[in-house]
């Protein structure tokens, strides 16, 4: 059982940060960014052809990082601006319906170009011992890189000054249009930040399981169930709603297998909205 816990804790730190991506997004703008899982993906899929092509680890995983954010701030310049000029539930609906279109096409596009490709990076080196438990280097590397992102977020947004102009636009958009503050730019800048994110994510996952090129949806969709657990905006419930999630996912596919683990995450997901509807840490914090 220990063993389970520890790999749903790996697991459920890869599922926090993929939440986060989306839920700043969502908190930024008010738009849900359903092509989130096929930019983590194709962000994938550009580290295996690099480096399939003779590109260095680093220099590759560096180039699919910035395919991510290249890809969501083309989204946010794109697409997006007609999403900007609702208001409320349609700048939501609209949101989705026009991202749910480049989902379908990113993955569309890298099943009909590379339909077998997937990213697997093998992390060398001796099993290390946590807890009795051996556990892979890949997995405990996965784990430092996602933490210090996440860290590294938590500080972005408490200590900067563009992490406190995002924050102030959040709490209030007029507000911060009074005191000079750009909506419009800030709102590239986290759709930016959140396509790295999906980069990195995608990179991690990687040093534990393979990526594929079909893996875009089922991405989208943990990244969704995080969001609602953690309460949507909420970087912290984000990461806590992972954390839960991955151990709630783990132990699952332990005791019971891993075809029912997914109704059993939808389950938790659910239970979560009828007891505490804004999440775990409500909205926006």
């Amino acid at each position: 059982m220990t063993a389970a816990i520890l790999d749903g804790l790996v697991l459920g730190l890869q599922f926090g940060l993929l939440g986060v991506g989306l839920t700043i997004v969502y908190g930024m703008g008010g738009v849900l960014n359903l092509a989130y899982g096929a930019m983590a993906v194709a962000s994938a899929i550009v580290v295996s052809v690099a480096m399939r092509s003779g590109l260095p680890a680093v220099p590759a995983v560096a180039l699919g990082i910035l395919t991510g954010a290249a890809l969501s701030l083309l989204l946010n310049v794109t697409i997006m601006r007609p999403v900007y000029r609702r208001r409320g539930d349609q700048r939501v609906l609209l949101s989705i319906l026009l991202t749910i279109g480049v989902a379908f096409i990113i993955n569309g596009y890298l099943v009909w170009k590379l339909p077998i490709e997937a990213l697997s990076l093998s992390i060398g080196g001796d099993a290390i011992s946590i807890l009795g438990v051996p556990m892979r280097v890949g997995s405990l590397l996965a784990s430092a890189i996602t933490i210090l992102a996440g860290v590294g977020l938590i500080l972005f947004f408490r200590r900067t000054t563009a992490g406190k102009a995002v924050r102030s636009v959040i709490q209030d958009e007029v507000g911060a249009r009074l005191c000079g503050i750009n909506p419009a730019s800030v709102r590239m800048l986290i759709f930016t930040l959140s396509g790295a994110i999906a980069g990195l994510v995608a990179v991690t996952r990687s040093m534990t399981s393979p990526v594929p090129v079909s893996e875009g949806f089922s991405l989208t969709i943990l990244a969704l169930l995080v969001t609602v657990v953690g309460g949507l905006g909420s970087v912290k419930g984000a990461m806590l709603a992972g954390l839960i999630l991955g151990v709630v996912n783990a132990l699952s596919s332990f005791y019971i297998g891993s075809y029912i683990t997914t109704i059993v995450l939808l389950v938790a997901a659910a239970l979560t909205i009828l007891l505490r509807p804004s999440g775990l840490f409500g909205e926006y914090t």
